[in-house]
């Protein structure tokens, strides 16, 4: 027992040390570097993608799983899951305020990154020989120096991660959730996260993007009522929350102490853990959905992937400043409890219930929209067999998710995170040319 606590201690050291200023870097100097060679795509053709996204100006018809609309309700229910609830409550309670600054400051170039991703995932789709609802780095990576192997570390690091992440880690937000509130047994919620997951994947894509349709309309509509009560009811602590993360970014008290260096890279860290994990900008993930659409039109795919970016963004900035404004991340809780907290001070017990709703509803909407996306990496890793082995798969680590402790779960993230970022940067970045050209053709047009 001694030997496994040590060995696990040396693994959180570990990645750590990798999520710390060599990954910051990394990923802050290609995602810049995007953002410069693309003339920043995402202040450039924003007010166009938001009205592209709200009233297309051409429908053109598509042969693949799903629509591009859908791809983004997915992309989108699968970024707007427990690590916004969750996730940023614990970066506040780790990095400070000043975690939610670079929430947004990532975001933003991340916005650049996700264009990149989901461009070159329709670009390549529609010039395959061979028609195929592969998407996103499992399709161009093979495009790339050394991409006949970089593609099934990928493929392999995706599939884990989406066990992980995007299963097991929601299916314990949501047991949890539901036991704290409502007293429902572990066990019950199991089963029933088992039942439900089975009964989607047995249907196939179809029965994925409906019930996605579905969900992702409800928690973005509960989420935006009760976070504006919320910030509503402390608006006059607005100013001098925005003010504190403000300061808390960059930390001049620090910098008299010596320590500017670590507190910002704390607040850097978990900045970026949270913009990356909850945007997933980088990972790739959005532009496997989208490479199922059977789309031609790169560009305005891109643009479309962008903006579920800016949404999740959005939302992780917003559940901060909840937070700060209403004074609890001053207390000593962390998680879900702290989100909880900042929402009982306006709806009292009932803050517990809304947030818990949150909890459930996202979480249901990240394991189903991943379900998609693991089991493109399982027909990827296994040449389009076992189908059933993947139902199997998916849906028992739920049940295991839902019943059992996954604190060692978020090193086996972090590193399958830092796996799938790296390759996909990479690939991001080497072939950046065909990006550039698209979107001077499309300037030019």
């Amino acid at each position: 027992m001694e030997l496994y606590t040590q060995m696990t201690d040396k693994m959180l050291w570990l990645v750590a040390t990798i999520i710390g200023w060599p990954l910051i870097i990394y990923v802050m100097a290609i995602s810049i570097f995007v953002t410069i060679a693309l003339r920043f795509v995402q202040l450039q053709y924003f007010v166009y993608a938001l009205k592209e996204l709200i009233a297309p100006a051409s429908k053109v018809a598509t042969k693949g799983e799903m629509t591009p609309f859908q791809a983004f309700v997915n992309t989108l229910s699968s970024n707007l899951g427990n690590g916004s609830i969750a996730g940023m409550a614990t970066a506040i309670h780790m990095g400070g305020p000043g975690a939610a600054f670079w929430v947004i400051a990532f975001g933003f170039i991340l916005m650049a990154v996700r264009f990149a991703e989901v461009y070159l995932s329709t670009y390549f789709a529609s010039h395959a020989k061979v028609k195929t609802v592969l998407g996103g780095p499992l399709l161009y990576l093979k495009e790339v120096t050394g991409g006949s192997v970089l593609v099934y570390v990928y493929a392999f690091s995706c599939f884990i991660f989406g066990l992980a992440g995007g299963n097991a880690l929601q299916a314990n937000a949501i047991s949890l959730s539901l036991n704290t509130t409502w007293n429902v047994p572990t066990y019950v919620v199991a089963w029933a996260l088992l039942a439900l997951i089975c009964y989607i994947l047995f249907g196939g894509a179809a029965r994925i993007v409906r019930f996605s349709d579905f969900i992702v309309p409800v928690k973005v509509i509960v989420f935006f009522a009760s976070a504006f009560g919320v910030l509503g009811y402390h608006y006059q602590a607005i100013v001098p929350a925005l003010m504190l993360i403000i300061k808390g970014a960059f930390s001049p008290v620090a910098l008299a102490s010596g320590a500017i260096g670590f507190s910002i890279q704390q607040a850097m860290r978990f900045g970026l853990t949270q913009a990356v994990f909850a945007t997933e900008s980088g990972l790739g993930t959005a532009a496997i959905l989208f490479g199922a659409t059977g789309s031609r039109q790169s560009m305005k795919d891109g643009l479309m992937g962008m903006m579920s970016t800016f949404v999740s963004a959005c939302v992780c900035f917003i559940v901060t400043l909840c937070i700060v404004a209403s004074g609890q991340w001053l207390t000593d809780l962390d998680s879900t409890a702290l989100t909880i907290a900042s929402y009982n001070t306006v709806f009292g017990q009932y803050g517990g219930w809304i947030v818990s709703f949150l909890s459930v509803t996202f979480g249901m909407g990240v394991i189903v929209s991943y379900a998609y996306i693991t089991r493109a990496a399982w027909l990827f890793l296994t040449n389009g067999r076992f189908n059933l082995g993947f139902v199997i798969t998916y849906s028992a680590a739920a049940f295991i998710g839902a019943t059992v402790g996954v604190r060692a779960v978020w090193t086996v993230i972090d590193i399958v995170n830092v796996m799938m970022l790296v390759i996909n940067l990479f690939a991001i970045m080497y072939l950046l040319p065909i990006i550039v050209r698209g979107v001077r053709e499309f300037k030019a047009n």
